[in-house]
């Protein structure tokens, strides 16, 4: 009988997700849940054969150095891999997988709730009524902005720009976006959708941007101090990507300042921590913080969890994994 592979998994996964592994690999779950340390994760790149990372976990290249012969793929339990070097682990022979397509709808729906939450101030509205605030109805209180007709300004039109885009346009948004390579005719004619080769000059003219694209070195703070300023003060900025495309100091500043409107944030530039300015700016409803939730639900944990699973199965089976990275993909 062939040996299993010894597969690391650094977080809990969905019980499903988890059984199946373990009927198929020689698999070592985290059942307390808690973040793994560097140490830890160098101890798990050392013995398995194959391992199983989340966002939460920097597999840099100073770790991957320590890595032992044996690892052979890390499949990660995420759309992204920026928390991941790539081409340390392709020079060390070691494959990267992610978990592409399976949290488009979950993500778009996120970033429509958030476009909302923000431009009605739904949790400043939902906060009177827990602290006992509310007084009853007021035709001048609480009032937010009307969205219908308002601009969206999309930064990265792949699968979930575009389910954001399908969303947006049934609420009445005007659809504009950025993207590194402009989409096809049939697309753009689907959605409506008005391209913009230069950023700038899109950041200028929208109602509301939502940051959609990856976390890569190219476009690490994408929004800029610079760019920032070039937003008019009554937009508003929506990122359920990556927190470090924002420059997140200079959005606070201006927040603090009503340089901006308004901001829905699930992710951040140095999270888990959350920069006591935001949560002040939480507090006093001009931001809309979430932790990073934008892709949480059962159905698309689990269909990440499978997509692991039949990456690791090709893998060891010798076949190329359906999801592999490349650098020049990033």
């Amino acid at each position: 009988m062939r040996k299993k592979p010894l597969v690391i998994v650094t977080r809990k996964l969905p019980d499903v997700v988890e059984t199946r592994m373990c009927e198929l690999f020689d698999t070592r779950l985290n059942v307390t849940d808690q973040p793994m340390s560097q140490q830890e994760l160098a101890d798990a790149l050392r013995t398995a054969d194959v391992v199983v990372p989340t966002v939460t976990d920097r597999i840099d290249a100073a770790l991957l150095a320590q890595a032992g012969d044996q690892l052979r793929l890390i499949a990660n339990f995420g759309n992204g891999v920026d928390n991941i070097d790539v081409s340390a682990a392709l020079a060390r022979g070691v494959t990267v997988t992610n978990t592409p397509g399976v949290l488009t709808d979950d993500t778009a729906d996120m970033t429509m709730a958030l476009i909302l939450a923000v431009a009605r101030r739904l949790v400043a509205g939902a906060n009177t009524i827990t602290s006992g605030e509310w007084a009853g109805w007021s035709p001048t209180w609480m009032l937010g902005s009307r969205i219908t007709g308002k601009r969206l300004g999309i930064v990265g039109m792949g699968r979930i720009g575009q389910a954001l885009a399908r969303r947006a346009k049934a609420f009445g948004l005007s659809i504009h976006y950025h993207n590194r390579r402009r989409v096809s005719g049939a697309v753009e004619d689907q959605l409506e959708a008005t391209y913009w080769e230069s950023l700038d000059q899109m950041l200028a003219r929208m109602d509301i941007v939502s940051v959609n694209c990856p976390h890569t070195p190219a476009t690490y703070h994408l929004l800029s101090a610079r760019r920032l300023k070039l937003m008019r003060p009554d937009a508003i900025v929506i990122n359920t990507a990556r927190g470090e495309i924002i420059d997140e100091n200079t959005l606070t500043r201006m927040l603090e300042a009503g340089e901006i409107a308004g901001a829905g944030l699930d992710v951040f530039e140095h999270e888990p921590a959350v920069s006591n300015k935001l949560l002040r700016l939480a507090k006093a409803g001009k931001v809309t913080l979430l932790p990073h939730m934008g892709s949480a639900t059962r159905e698309g944990r689990i269909d990440m969890g499978e997509k692991v699973i039949v990456n690791v199965k090709a893998f060891m089976d010798g076949h190329r994994p359906p999801d592999r990275v490349l650098p020049n993909m990033l």
